[in-house]
């Protein structure tokens, strides 16, 4: 069998997302405009104007992040494929929706390019939105999955395989970029492939003619019935757990330092790996792509073979916490981490790697 033709592009990491969303069957955008993102709802906004996508429906930019979400949650209820884009601040606003989303048990897919914070912070690449995308930012008792890209490649073939993942388990999808990866700007191939399509009849509001009415609410005011519903879900997030997983591994087998890092981060490291295993140093990396569900068992794995880590992130240590929690309190865990829209260099995580004394070849 042939494989499917490929068009080859040279774009930003923003525009490669938003043709990504289209390919994969973007019905509607609803969002409010915020730097580092913009480039996404500037794309959509001129293919809306093409008419190239007939899927394409809506294009709206709301007055504020509280509309945009409160939005996505009515077109997400008729089964749509929906999207928000937007960067930090921006996804702090969201919180709220994204817990009544997640509630509803609505598929839909938010992306955040995150820059620094706290507050407004600034322009510049940062990773601060860890605990936010990962342990839930709103309220309650739920879960994103949340997808790490780290090439302008990724950030083009993602956006399908969040909305093939939205609609499987009917939950929020997060896309969690960085300013760097949304303005990075490399050649990107876009495979000719039909969108999954998933049966949503038996929930979707599509009007009731001829069925019985459907009920999507985050509201159960009898105790009893509300227990059942997020024992449900929680029951989902462990089936999720369980398939979902996804991580990359380089040179691990015989290292005695794993690096971790995700996003843009695992492209420095994996230079800094390259360069010093070219000097017989023992060192491997391992990248998560799902930051949740999160690569636990792998990391046990290779804990229990005796690698010590060091965890890099555009952060003051976060994703170092579910590192510490997956290898347990008697593995070295090392941290070296940049916040403030710096990046490490790949002779920063080299001079790290060196201060824990690796063997050499």
């Amino acid at each position: 069998m042939s494989s499917p033709a490929k068009e080859q592009r040279y774009l930003k990491g923003n525009e490669a997302l938003a043709y990504g969303a289209l390919d994969a069957g973007l019905n509607a955008y609803y969002a409010y405009p915020i730097t580092p993102s913009s480039e996404i709802p500037e794309t959509l906004a001129k293919e809306f104007e093409t008419g190239k996508y007939p899927g394409y429906k809506v294009f709206l930019q709301a007055a504020s992040e509280l509309e945009a979400i409160s939005m996505v949650l009515g077109a997400a209820a008729t089964g749509s494929r929906v999207m928000t884009a937007t960067s930090s601040p921006g996804f702090s606003l969201k919180q709220e929706g994204i817990s009544y989303g997640a509630g509803m048990e609505l598929p839909f897919l938010v992306v955040d390019i995150c820059r620094a914070g706290p507050g407004l912070g600034n322009l510049g690449p940062e990773q601060g939105d860890y605990f936010q995308a990962t342990k839930g930012g709103g309220h309650g008792n739920y879960r994103l999955i949340v997808l790490a890209p780290n090439s302008v490649q990724e950030m083009a073939t993602f956006p399908k395989l969040a909305f093939d993942l939205a609609f499987r388990y009917r939950n929020p999808v997060l896309i969690l970029g960085d300013a760097f990866t949304g303005q990075l700007k490399e050649g990107v191939e876009f495979p000719q492939l039909e969108p999954a399509r998933f049966d949503v009849s038996s929930w979707a509001l599509t009007g009731a003619r001829d069925r019985p009415p459907h009920l999507l609410v985050s509201l159960e005011l009898d105790y009893a019935k509300h227990y059942k519903h997020v024992a449900a879900m929680y029951e989902k997030y462990k089936r999720i757990e369980e398939a979902e997983v996804r991580f990359e591994e380089f040179e691990t087998g015989d290292a005695e330092v794993v690096i971790v890092a995700f996003g843009i981060v695992a492209r420095i490291a994996r230079g800094a790996v390259n360069k010093l295993r070219a000097r017989g140093v023992k060192v491997g990396l391992l990248r998560p792509i799902t930051l949740w569900p999160f690569p636990s068992t792998a990391l046990k794995k290779l804990a229990a073979d005796g690698k010590r880590f060091l965890v890099v992130e555009l952060n003051t240590g976060q994703m170092l916490e579910d590192v510490r929690l997956a290898v347990g309190n008697d593995v070295a865990v090392d941290f070296l981490g940049r916040w403030g829209g710096l990046l490490p260099s790949e002779a920063d995580i080299e001079g790290m790697v060196n201060r824990l004394e690796v063997t050499a070849a």
